[in-house]
Parts: C-alpha cells; sequence; structure tokens
C-alpha cells in the first residue's frame, strides 16, 4: 500500500541569523559543508560538489560512536545562486534508503535573517520520512551553530 502524496514529503522551514549569501554559501562549498553537514552523532567527513546543474556531489557521514561510514550522493537539478537549491539525494544502500528523492531548498531574507523552505520527496514509508526529518533537524542544528561561529570570526 503506498502513502498518500501528503505523507511522502518531508517539509522543514528554519530561520538562521544569517545573511542569504553566507546561508546559501555554506550550502554549496564542501569545505564549509565538512563544518555542519550531517547530524551531531554522524558528521561529514568527506564531501565532493559540483554546484551546477547536471553537477554531482557526493558525502561521507562516520558515525561518532561506531566509526560507520554512511555514504550519500546525488546530482544538482537547479542552482539560483542565494535563492534556491534542487539535487537529489540517495543513501548509498539496499532498500528503501538507496531509493532517490529530491531535495528543493529556498532561501528568502527576512530582515537580515535568512528563512530556509526544505523539501523532501518522495518517501516509501512513515518511518523513514521520519527518520530524516530527525536527520535533518539535527543538521540543521549544527548549521546555525556553524553560522553564529562564521559570523564572530569574519
Amino acid at each position: 500500500m503506498s502513502l498518500p502524496e501528503t505523507e511522502r514529503a518531508l517539509k522543514i522551514t528554519r530561520v538562521f541569523d544569517a545573511p542569504r549569501e553566507l546561508v546559501f554559501k555554506v550550502w554549496t562549498n564542501p569545505d564549509t559543508m565538512l563544518g555542519w553537514w550531517g547530524p551531531k552523532l554522524h558528521p561529514a567527513t568527506q564531501m565532493q560538489m559540483d554546484v551546477r546543474p547536471g553537477g554531482k556531489w557526493r558525502g561521507c557521514l562516520t558515525g561518532v560512536e561506531d566509526g560507520r561510514a554512511l555514504w550519500q550522493h546525488g546530482v544538482f537539478r537547479e542552482v539560483n545562486p542565494h535563492h534556491h537549491l534542487a539535487f537529489t539525494f540517495v543513501w548509498e544502500e539496499e532498500g528503501e534508503r538507496g531509493i532517490e528523492t529530491l531535495v528543493t531548498i529556498r532561501f528568502t531574507d527576512e530582515n537580515g535573517k535568512t528563512r530556509m523552505d526544505f523539501h523532501q520527496t518522495p518517501f516509501q514509508s512513515v518511518a523513514e520520512r521520519e527518520g530524516h526529518q530527525g536527520g535533518w533537524s539535527s543538521m540543521f542544528d549544527r548549521l546555525a551553530e556553524y553560522l553564529s561561529a562564521a559570523q564572530t570570526t569574519d
């Protein structure tokens, strides 16, 4: 039985206390992504990116507790600097986690802060969608911390 369309998507909105240009920059630079990509207990240890439509990305999250490598990759579909990103997302695993999803992110200026509207679809199960929500939420907490530190060192 397949999920209704409304349950196949994950939507997260966050407002970051940083200018939109900086938020977009840290989303599109593999060096900065190593500082925040991945949930707290599975930070990124490798990241390669070719940020252009048709360009590929690939990253590795490494478990803090067990050292397990979790590889993921995708292809950029849309790149509109400071405004919009769209890319595919695939875990390099068999089964449901290995099914390709599409991530779309819109960046909007809100009085010097950045509203980020994140959307990922389609998920095959509520459990997989909820697992991603937890992972992305942890990662966006790390992104907020990274952005705060980046602005104090500039």
